[in-house]
């Protein structure tokens, strides 16, 4: 790899590497997009991520923009309807949880005056800045995402697992796995 080549796993796909230039990473305090990313993590479960970037603007409009409000009342016929458009990840359990952890994403804003507030507790607000040199240095799953996960489903939410969470945490730039050789380590690294 070359001095300042893109992490690996983006180079398959404009939208890919679209994501990983301009999202993945960078460090995120703006709940409505905490809520969006938790949705299609939980959505990718099992799947590749590309297949849920493919299908996000499907998700934006079924899920009122990420409205956590608006989506913590969706009810039953909701979910049906979301059942037949084959733009979303159509798994029953999937897309009733995005409705459980929306009134658990709620709770958790009234509690700590934002989930912002609440996931940034994790790392006393600083961005965990890893340096891995190649993929097979950046972990699956962390004890901070174990730790993280444990009290998400103690608060009621579900597709919360620990690899997931370490997911979300990467996309949200809570940690930082750029790979170091990746010109976006340097520039997610500067940013809070």
């Amino acid at each position: 790899m070359t001095a300042e080549a893109p992490c690996p796993w983006c180079l398959n796909d404009p939208l890919y590497r679209r994501y990983h230039d301009e999202e993945w990473g960078v460090p995120v305090h703006d709940d409505k997009v905490l809520f969006e990313f938790l949705i299609l993590e939980g959505a990718q479960a099992g799947l590749s991520w590309i297949t849920v970037l493919r299908k996000r603007e499907c998700y934006r409009e079924w899920f009122a923009g990420f409205d956590p409000a608006r989506v913590a009342r969706f009810g039953a016929a909701h979910v049906e309807r979301m059942l037949q458009d084959p733009g979303l990840i159509r798994h029953r359990l999937k897309l009733e949880s995005a409705i459980t952890n929306a009134q658990a994403f709620l709770a958790v804003q009234k509690e700590y005056g934002s989930f912002d507030a609440y996931l940034w507790n994790f790392v006393g607000g600083q961005p965990i800045v890893n340096r891995p040199r190649q993929l097979a240095d950046v972990p699956a799953v962390t004890p901070l995402a174990e730790q993280l996960s444990k009290d998400l489903k103690r608060r009621g939410f579900r597709f919360v697992g620990p690899t997931i969470m370490y997911a979300y945490m990467q996309a949200m730039g809570v940690v930082n796995d750029h790979l170091v050789s990746c010109p976006r380590h340097k520039i997610c690294a500067a940013m809070q």
